[in-house]
């Protein structure tokens, strides 16, 4: 389900990207996509072979991409499936932060360190602070909540 994923977030940001700007360049949304241009050339044939996307010379070289009316359907289709995956994975992000939340707790702390980066430790770090348990800058003597991935381990430090 992942690789689909992937796939459809491609899709929905070169939809989007081609209906802001018409004139665009297969580098250009190679760029915005963060894939090679070859990458995008399969996307863009599939998608104008599917009905989304319609092609039209505007000079010798240069192409003009137009996304159809079922394109504009499957970007919001797009975009609706990937606001629900995103809220599903920050709701499974917040339950295991609040249960091992729990478990510090009630285990008798009422301080932790943290561990890891990005919008997981976030997750964490928010979540820690909403349910009242503090957070150590030198993380001396306190359980550490540690991110990895999606999942939140607890290192207990004696």
């Amino acid at each position: 389900m992942e690789n689909q994923f992937k796939g459809s977030a491609a899709d929905l940001t070169i939809l989007e990207h081609i209906e802001n700007e018409p004139d665009t360049t297969q580098a250009s949304l190679a760029e915005k996509v963060g894939v090679a241009v070859g990458t995008v050339n399969w996307h863009l044939k599939r998608l104008i072979a599917k009905g989304y996307i319609k092609v039209k010379r505007a000079e010798r070289k240069k192409l003009k991409y137009i996304i159809t009316p079922e394109g504009i359907a499957l970007r919001a289709r797009l975009l609706v499936d990937y606001i629900q995956t995103s809220m599903g994975l920050y709701r499974l992000v917040r339950d295991r932060s609040v249960n091992a939340i729990k478990t510090v707790k009630k285990d008798g702390h009422n301080m932790v360190s943290l561990a890891g980066d990005g919008e997981v430790a976030d997750i964490l770090r928010l979540t820690c602070i909403e349910q009242g348990l503090g957070i150590s800058k030198d993380g001396q003597g306190y359980p550490m909540l540690k991110t990895v991935g999606l999942k939140i381990f607890i290192e207990n430090k004696e």
